[in-house]
Order: structure tokens, then C-alpha cells, then sequence
């Protein structure tokens, strides 16, 4: 059998060799990514004046059959081929023969992965920044449904103050604003070609790194070789972006388990967005979000895996770097999945108004603002809490109502009572900027709004 490296060998590789090597049922995902670097590289090696125009025709017509094999299914892989690199090369060699051989000239699978990779990196990362914006449209849109509809906020998973419903969903179209940031500007961290650096010194062939790297769409080309075939950072850092959207969608995915639980009711799932039990047939469950939840283990466990193998490695390329794509190409398919769900379960969903007003409409609600009306009055703060924490206390222990309590206290009275614990006060009380009454969050909303459209300018700009 022979590989890539048979000539320095007297015989074979052993069987368990190549089948705990061999990274071909996964890195096949690469093989847009390797078809255009080596046609980048093989316009490369013509200015090298290592091929000629007819031999570069020829290269070139055999990686648009490839291409095409690849894309019908009809692509024949060999017992040799380790990984899609050596598939590639071994099929050009056969449709181009003498010419084909040459495509490896000042090439290693060093830099061509690291260069596949990046490619991949690149696009993938703006896929799912698209996906994020999806799920931040749907947030927009239901919060602008809501209108002035409220819940209670929570701190501590205990009620503490009443929210617009608009409120609380753009809170988590905020985060995912921070997330396409980062994606994006992770790419252009990431936007780097390392072909050209070889093994890992660069080549005697006089290549053009730059020409090459401007063929690519790449920003620039590396500048340290020993570096560009060993550098992994880019991986590491898409898979904490990956992992951090992960765990935004786990906190979403843990709020709807709560909100379409009996016990809470705030909101019920579309059919087509649930599952059912196959012993219980009353069951309604939200399985999108639980697994939305038990998945950002394992998007942690991408990270902190590909982490730990980097953490020990000598400079320059090891075999262990073989282990960063199949982490990567988890996490975008988790996220990419998980995002496309959750968007469609909350698009979907229907929300109980009424459950979620009247879970907020608890007097208990607005004891922030009782203090605060008696700090307005010119209490100390510290004396003000004390003040309306002994109302509540008295409630409860002694089962009066509240606002009995407070129309009662000197420093309230009846007409405080009335305005401040009505149905629906504290939540319009709320009047400061980026806060959860009706005039702030009608001005976050213009923001979002103004936001979404900045981020797929910038996508849209890629």
C-alpha cells in the first residue's frame, strides 16, 4: 500500500496504524476546503515556475473532476487514504499523471490542513452567526407581540420585581448580540493563511505565501512558519464562542423547562415543537429545551478536550493537532441545531398573559418601590428597607394584607397604597434607562432593532 511517506519505508504501514490514525470519516467534511486551497496553491506553483500553463490546466481540470466525484457521491476511496489530503492528491495524480504528482511541490499536510481548517473556521463561523441573528429576530418580534404585557422578574429563581415580558426576551437577544460579536470577531482573528509554511520552515521553492493567501480570500498570510502549522488558538477560541452561545441557549432552555411546567404555566409549546411520553399520554414534554441544556456539557467538553491535548505541545506540528476536528465540527453542528430549535419552539410557543400578570401582580412585588417612595420622602435607604421589610413580615406572619399594612403606616398611608400596589404600577414605575418599564424598553427595542441591522451589515460585508 502506498502512502504519502512510503519512500523513507522498507515496508508497510501495520493495520492498526492506519486504523487509529486514519482521520478520513471525519476530515472528508474538509474537502471544499482542500479542493480550493490546492488550486490556490497549484496557480502558486506556476509563479514558482515549478508548473507549467499546460500542467496547471491539467491539475486543475482533475481537482474540478474531484470536486464533482465528491459532490455525486461517485468519488472511489482507496485503503490508502488516510485522510481527505491524500485522497485528493492520490485521485489528481490519477486523472493527471505526471502533472499531478507535482501538486504537493512546497506543500506539506502541515500547512495545507491548518489552511483547510481555517477555511472551514471562516465560513462555518459566519453560518452560525447568521443563525444566531435568527434566533435574535425571533426574540424581537415575540417581545414586540407582547407588548406591554408583564412577569415577575426573579433573582435567586425567587420573584423580586415585575418585568415587561419585551424586557426579559430582548435580555436574551442582548446576549446573543454579544456572541455574534465575538464570532465575528474571532474570524477575523482566524482570517490568516498559512500556506507556504511547509513543514514547518518554509520552502526552498521560491512560493508566493502572499498571492496565495490573496487567492484564498485570506486578510494576510502568516508570519512566523513555524507557528502558522502548529497555531491552534483559532480553534480553541471558536469552540469557547461555540460553548458560550451553548450555555446562553442552556439558560434559555432552562427558563421554558420552568415556564411550560404546570407549576408555572407561563407558556405552552406548539405540538410540533414537543414530544410526548411512551408510557404516560398526558404528557406534553419540552425536549428542545432540555436538551438545549444537557448539550452545553458537551460544547464545554469540546473546549476544555481540545484545550487539554494543546497544553503540552512542543512547537511545531504534532499528531495530536489531529484532534481538533472533530471537536469543531461538533459544536458547530450542536449549535447550529440547537439555534435553528429554540427558534422555532419560541416562535412557536403560545404565552399565558394572564398566568404571568398574575403571578406579578403580587403586592409582595412592589416593596422595592414602597422604600423607595419613602427614600423620595427623605428616609434613609437602610431605614426605608427596614420600614417596608417589617410590612411584609407582618403580612405574612400575621395574614393581613399588605396593603392594609400600608394604608395603615404613618409614613404611607392610604393613597401610597393604592397608586403603588394596583395591578400593573410597579412595572410602569420603572422609568430608567435599559430598565423594564414601558418607555425604556420602547427605546431598547429602537436599539435592538438598530443593532440586528448593524450585524448583518457586517455579515453581509464578509
Amino acid at each position: 500500500m502506498a502512502t504519502l511517506w512510503h519512500g523513507r519505508f522498507e515496508g508497510g504501514p501495520a493495520e492498526e496504524l492506519l486504523a487509529y490514525t486514519v482521520s478520513l470519516p471525519y476530515d472528508q467534511r474538509l474537502a471544499p476546503d482542500d479542493i480550493a486551497g490546492s488550486r490556490a496553491h497549484v496557480r502558486g506553483l506556476v509563479r514558482a515556475g515549478v508548473l507549467t500553463e499546460a500542467e496547471r490546466d491539467a491539475v486543475l481540470a482533475a481537482l474540478d473532476q474531484v470536486e464533482q466525484e465528491l459532490a455525486a457521491g461517485s468519488f472511489a476511496f482507496a485503503p490508502s487514504d488516510e485522510d481527505i489530503h491524500t485522497a485528493v492528491e492520490r485521485r489528481v495524480t490519477e486523472l493527471a499523471g505526471a502533472a499531478g504528482a507535482k501538486l504537493h511541490s512546497g506543500r506539506s499536510r502541515n500547512d495545507q490542513v491548518a489552511t483547510d481548517l481555517r477555511l472551514y473556521a471562516k465560513r462555518a463561523l459566519a453560518d452560525v452567526a447568521e443563525r444566531v441573528l435568527e434566533l435574535q429576530q425571533v426574540l424581537l418580534d415575540r417581545a414586540t407581540e407582547a407588548g406591554e404585557a408583564y412577569l415577575p422578574g426573579y433573582t435567586h429563581l425567587q420573584r423580586a420585581q415585575p418585568v415587561l415580558l419585551a424586557h426579559h426576551l430582548m435580555a436574551h437577544a442582548w446576549a446573543l448580540s454579544r456572541d455574534v460579536d465575538r464570532l465575528l470577531d474571532c474570524r477575523r482573528r482566524l482570517d490568516v493563511s498559512p500556506l507556504g509554511a511547509g513543514a514547518l520552515a518554509g520552502s526552498s521553492i521560491p512560493l508566493d505565501p502572499d498571492g496565495v493567501a490573496a487567492d484564498l480570500g485570506f486578510a494576510g498570510r502568516f508570519e512566523n512558519s513555524l507557528d502558522a502549522v502548529s497555531d491552534r488558538d483559532f480553534v480553541a477560541e471558536s469552540l469557547f464562542c461555540l460553548a458560550l452561545i451553548g450555555v446562553h441557549l442552556s439558560r434559555i432552555g432552562e427558563e421554558w423547562v420552568l415556564w411550560t411546567s404546570d407549576e408555572v404555566g407561563f407558556a405552552r409549546l406548539d405540538d410540533a415543537y414537543a414530544t410526548g411520553s411512551s408510557m404516560l399520554p398526558q404528557k406534553k414534554n419540552p425536549d428542545i429545551a432540555e436538551l438545549a441544556r444537557g448539550k452545553a456539557g458537551r460544547l464545554i467538553g469540546d473546549l476544555t478536550g481540545l484545550l487539554a491535548t494543546l497544553k503540552g505541545l512542543p512547537l511545531a506540528y504534532n499528531r495530536d493537532l489531529q484532534e481538533d476536528k472533530e471537536p469543531l465540527f461538533d459544536a458547530v453542528d450542536q449549535v447550529s441545531l440547537a439555534l435553528g430549535a429554540i427558534a422555532g419552539m419560541i416562535r412557536t410557543a403560545t404565552f399565558d398573559l394572564e398566568a404571568m400578570q398574575g403571578a406579578a401582580d403580587s403586592p409582595f412585588a412592589a416593596a422595592t418601590d414602597l422604600a423607595e417612595h419613602l427614600v423620595v420622602a427623605g428616609t434613609p435607604f437602610r431605614e426605608a428597607h427596614a420600614i417596608v421589610g417589617g410590612l411584609v413580615r407582618d403580612a405574612l406572619e400575621g395574614g393581613r394584607p399588605l396593603a392594609e399594612l400600608v394604608a395603615e403606616h404613618p409614613a404611607l398611608g392610604p393613597e401610597v397604597a393604592a397608586e403603588l400596589l394596583a395591578p400593573g404600577a410597579a412595572v410602569r414605575r420603572r422609568r430608567t434607562p435599559g430598565g423594564a418599564g414601558p418607555d425604556p424598553v420602547a427605546a431598547q427595542r429602537e436599539r435592538l432593532v438598530a443593532r440586528l441591522a448593524e450585524d448583518r451589515a457586517r455579515l453581509a460585508a464578509l
